[in-house]
């Protein structure tokens, strides 16, 4: 072919080819080879064009018609070719009595096992493209011949890092597609030794053992079924010289090479007694490149040196750190991941009760029913492995010894800020700088200059206008509201006062900021951000979609935003800093801060990086002084355990987990237990009136009534010899296990305060389940503790009940909702009959909930029913994972069997919330609901489409489409396509594999013996 032109790299090696070995493959490159790689790179790019691209998927290549030419000089199919010898050795091999013998017997020599001895095959199979591989072995030291295999060439450094290992398995996986009996016959398999490997003994023994009888019949099977390795291995040629190759760098593949000796030098390091951290606290030296590259660390804070090289964390002990908000306490929690990941080849599980990362946020551990389920989780991993290592970190505690105590754990703290924080209070026209020493806690430092006329006074009483503008634009500033309607009340004002020159900065980026959001919400735009924005504000509650969220936080992580008007909610939850934090008013909706809160709000101040130092001004009226100067002067809040207070989502839960999970199933082990919770650590504190133990005795009575738990009515044996050995009541010996009814709610994760009445629902559905129309399985699917918190609007609801079809109508009916108690609620009329308010507000979220799938269009369901977005958003989640739940619990009781096929594919669209047609593709890694949509309608309309699509294809054909999420999409479809196939397949075998108990299987063996 032209040297110019498109060429064809030749893929099948013949013996004529020398093959490095492995030892030279791996070895680190030095820096003149990696130049020369480089230049080779280059040179080959100029004759070759645009061929080479680092992808798999590449531009196509010329085919060939003769089959002749493609091989050139190798004569690959002439009568002297090696594809001829292979034939003649294969009919040789085939002729021997017990051809598979020979692979473990080295006294025996024959030609076949004389030719086998000097050559190996390996056909790997990558997508569609086979390799084939002919190597030529080399003599070990014990005088037999070993196999020196070439790494494969690294298909995968274009891939997200997520998917790598898939491909890296794909040639495993790929012998998984073939005839489950050709596993056994094919000489490239991984899973069989060729001529010159040694079988273990007993596997010998065991296929000397094999009757006579079978050995025909597989034999018989094999002439049948076998093709012939010559024809085999001319498709594979054929197949290579046609397929599209990619040409791989050299380069590339000495670095990763390079990588991957790093990551196991940093492996041995870690665990041997060195001293020798290695280059990156044992990692290598590629994660301390990726964290200058994409986060700009280039030096670590003294601290977080400290803090990684303690003792403790070289000995796998339990951590606890904590540290002023933005001190850098993530960073330490992704090295301390990264190597148990990298190097200790573990794996991390990280709880996240907001946004804030590592294994746990320790001081969430004293909020509600997530306080609760984190304390659950940490307890029962402390019980059963000794070897799991925790780290916990909080930039709030106080009461540090109890949690020391609980999970067995050294403390690590320190005062570092990366930025100054400067902490004043606003009283009228005066600011006071916060200062410990002074004898009421403050000294004035200025008075507000700004000029206000009687009208803006009375618009902005506080001067929030003046605070914020001596910051913005150039600097950010975040002002924390007490209610959401104050948030978006609060920006539109601003809005009102500030300059019309606020209007030109960034104005272009706004402009696409006003247009993502449309994009992302079908058109539709919030009124108050379409008239915010454009002056660089915004308001952030939990009002907002998460596509809104996610726009407006880029926005103002990048400054084309300056301003948030927000909630305390992102104070705990997104790290968003900014140069000045405000604090509107001195509550959180109508509770006063507590220090805990203050704390996590004013610590956002100050970028590190990008400010000199942050400022907070808490802004407060004359009558809150005092209580405000006790706030800022007093220690932060202890942290206390919630298991008992959460009653049915703690202890009752944790019960039924730990008798379901056979953690502990008596009495008394289940008080040991207790006894080393966190709430065991504090029960002389917590408990007042009864005992642990009594609260136990009494949590297992409860759940034993409630029908979730039997008391075994013998003791165990073990019971009875702990009895007779140790001083204690029979009770305490008793054993309990769980009931359906229990393993239904533990496996279904019901809130136990529910189990019963979703029984009873699930029940009484069954009596009359009507599936005219999804909304009676959408009535049983929704959340009932949303609905309890729920306030109708009667007008809408009576409204939304006269549109109801008849059949819908009878679901209404058939939960006992009339229209007439509607009508009259609406019209403001007594009502004599009791009706069940739970019921009636559940319903009301049926209806909202069954509009949404109808319509799929938040916005327009939003203004239907005059409810938030955000709140209808987190509607559908909750519905979704609770009939995901409820799913779960059907699935563990035969009676509902009706429900299980019904509930997952409601699932699905409660998930989705789409057109079913675009669910396939919502399944995908990166698609969204508008994106779903521009591939469906581009012609990609399943999983099989996007597999085979070519990412460059789809750059030029989706809109607003970059190469990197092109690249995602291909290789999440792939990777789905090949787990769907791999069920399959599963099945396949599964249903092929004879019984275990079939008969006369094991009985020759054993009479033989």
């Amino acid at each position: 072919m032209d040297e110019g032109g498109s060429r064809i790299r030749r893929r099948v090696f013949v013996h004529k080819r020398n093959r490095p070995s492995l030892e030279s493959v791996f070895a680190a490159p030095t820096a003149a080879e990696l130049k020369s790689g480089d230049e080779e790179e280059e040179e080959d790019e100029i004759g070759a064009g645009n061929r080479r691209r680092k992808t798999v998927d590449v531009q196509p290549v010329e085919n060939i018609d003769s089959e002749e030419d493609m091989f050139g000089d190798n004569d690959s199919f002439a009568e002297n070719s090696l594809l001829a010898q292979i034939d003649d050795l294969e009919q040789k091999y085939m002729q021997l009595p017990e051809h598979r013998k020979h692979t473990t017997d080295h006294a025996t020599e024959d030609p076949c096992a004389e030719s086998i001895k000097r050559k190996t095959l390996s056909i790997t199979t990558v997508g569609n493209f086979t390799e084939l591989k002919l190597d030529e072995h080399t003599k070990n030291q014990s005088g037999h011949e070993d196999v020196s295999l070439e790494p494969e060439a690294d298909l995968l450094y274009d891939v997200p890092s997520s998917q790598v290992l898939f491909f890296e398995n794909l040639h495993k996986s790929s012998n998984d597609f073939r005839d489950p009996s050709a596993k056994e016959r094919d000489w490239s398999s991984s899973s069989h030794k060729t001529a010159n490997e040694e079988l273990p003994t007993n596997s010998i023994d065991q296929a000397q053992q094999i009757d006579e009888s079978s050995s025909k019949v597989r034999a018989s099977s094999d002439v049948n079924r076998r093709k012939s390795l010559k024809d085999h291995l001319k498709s594979t040629m054929t197949g290579n010289a046609k397929a599209q190759t990619p040409i791989f760098s050299r380069t590339k593949q000495l670095k990763e090479a390079l990588l991957s000796e790093e990551i196991n030098v940093a492996k041995k390091t870690i665990e041997s007694s060195s001293d020798d951290l290695g280059p990156f606290y044992s990692l290598p030296s590629k994660v301390r490149d990726l964290y200058v590259q994409f986060k700009g660390i280039e030096k670590l804070y003294e601290w977080q040196h400290t803090c990684l090289t303690l003792t403790s964390v070289q000995e796998r002990k339990n951590l606890i750190y904590s540290l002023p908000t933005s001190g850098g306490k993530t960073l330490v929690a992704e090295i301390l991941m990264l190597q148990e990941l990298l190097c200790r080849r573990k794996d991390v599980l990280m709880i996240l009760p907001y946004v804030a990362i590592v294994q746990e946020k320790l001081h969430m551990i004293g909020e509600g029913s997530r306080g609760a389920i984190l304390e659950m989780t940490l307890a029962k991993i402390l019980y059963t492995s000794k070897t799991t290592q925790i780290i916990g970190m909080s930039a709030t505690l106080n009461n540090v010894e109890d949690l020391q105590e609980f999970l067995q754990a050294e403390y690590y703290t320190s005062e570092f800020r990366p930025v100054e924080l400067k902490e004043y209070l606003k009283i009228n026209d005066a600011i006071y700088e916060v200062d410990n020493k002074a004898e009421n806690g403050m000294t004035f430092s200025r008075l507000l200059n700004y000029k206000y006329s009687d009208t803006l006074k009375k618009m902005d009483p506080d001067h929030l206008v003046a605070l914020v503008t001596e910051v913005i634009p150039n600097y950010s500033c975040l002002v924390f509201c007490p209610t959401k309607k104050n948030c978006e009340n609060v920006a539109e004002m601003i809005c009102k006062i500030l300059s019309k020159e606020y209007l030109k900065h960034r104005e272009k980026e706004k402009h696409e900021l006003i247009k993502s959001l449309k994009n992302s919400s079908s058109g539709s735009l919030c009124p108050v951000l379409k008239h915010t924005i454009p002056f660089g504000v915004a308001y952030h509650h939990s009002g907002l979609t998460s596509d809104e969220r996610k726009l407006l936080e880029e926005a103002y992580s990048t400054g084309v935003l300056c301003l948030f008007t927000c909630t305390s909610t992102l104070a705990a939850g997104v790290n968003l800093p900014a140069r000045r934090v405000i604090l509107r008013a001195p509550y959180v909706a109508k509770e006063f801060l507590k220090r805990n809160q203050y704390k996590q709000m004013i610590g956002r101040a100050g970028r590190a990086g990008i400010d000199s130092f942050g400022e907070s001004i808490l802004i407060l009226q004359e009558k809150d002084k005092q209580q405000v100067l006790e706030l800022i002067s007093r220690p932060l809040e202890n942290c206390y355990s919630q298991l008992v207070q959460e009653f049915t989502k703690g202890i009752q839960t944790l019960f039924l987990s730990l008798i379901g999970l056979k953690i502990t199933t008596n009495l008394g082990d289940i008080y040991h237990f207790m006894n080393g919770t966190f709430f065991g650590v504090q029960q002389k504190i917590l408990l007042k009136e009864k005992s642990l133990w009594e609260i136990t005795v009494e949590s297992l009575r409860y759940l034993t009534e409630k029908g979730l738990l039997q008391k075994d009515t013998m003791l165990t044996e073990r019971g009875l010899l702990q009895k007779d050995t140790i001083y204690g009541s029979e009770e305490e010996f008793h054993s309990f296990h769980i009931t359906k009814l229990g393993r239904a709610s533990f496996k279904g994760t019901i809130d136990l305060a529910y189990c019963d009445i979703l029984y009873r629902d699930l029940k009484k559905g069954l009596e009359g389940l009507v599936l005219e129309s999804l909304l009676h399985l959408i009535y049983l699917t929704t959340p009932y503790d949303m609905a309890s918190q729920c306030n109708p609007d009667w007008m809408i609801y009576f409204r939304q009940f006269t549109q109801l079809s008849p059949a819908e109508q009878n679901v209404a009916a058939l939960v006992g909702v009339s229209e007439n108690f509607i009508g009259k609620k609406a019209s403001g009329q007594a009502i004599k009959k009791k009706v069940d308010k739970n019921i009636v507000n559940r319903l009301y979220l049926s209806f909202v909930l069954y509009t949404l799938l109808k319509e799929t269009n938040i916005w327009s369901v939003s203004e239907k029913f005059n409810m938030p977005r955000g709140y209808i958003q987190n509607l559908l989640s909750g519905a979704a994972a609770f009939s995901s739940c409820v799913l779960h619990f059907c699935e563990e009781l035969e009676e509902f069997w009706v429900y299980r096929a019904l509930l997952v594919e409601l699932t699905k669209k409660l998930t989705y919330c789409v057109k079913a047609e675009l669910i396939p593709l919502m399944e995908v890694t990166g698609v969204l609901e508008s994106r779903a949509k521009q591939l469906y309608n581009a012609g990609y309309k399943s999983l099989m489409y996007l597999a085979n699509a070519n990412p460059e294809v789809l750059i030029r054909t989706i809109d607003h489409l970059s190469r990197r999420q092109a690249k995602q999409i291909v290789s999440s479809a792939k990777m789905l396509l090949h787990e769907k196939a791999e069920a399959l397949q599963e099945e396949v075998e599964e249903l092929l594999r004879p019984p275990p108990d079939f008969p006369g299987v094991e009985a020759f063996p054993t009479e033989k013996a």
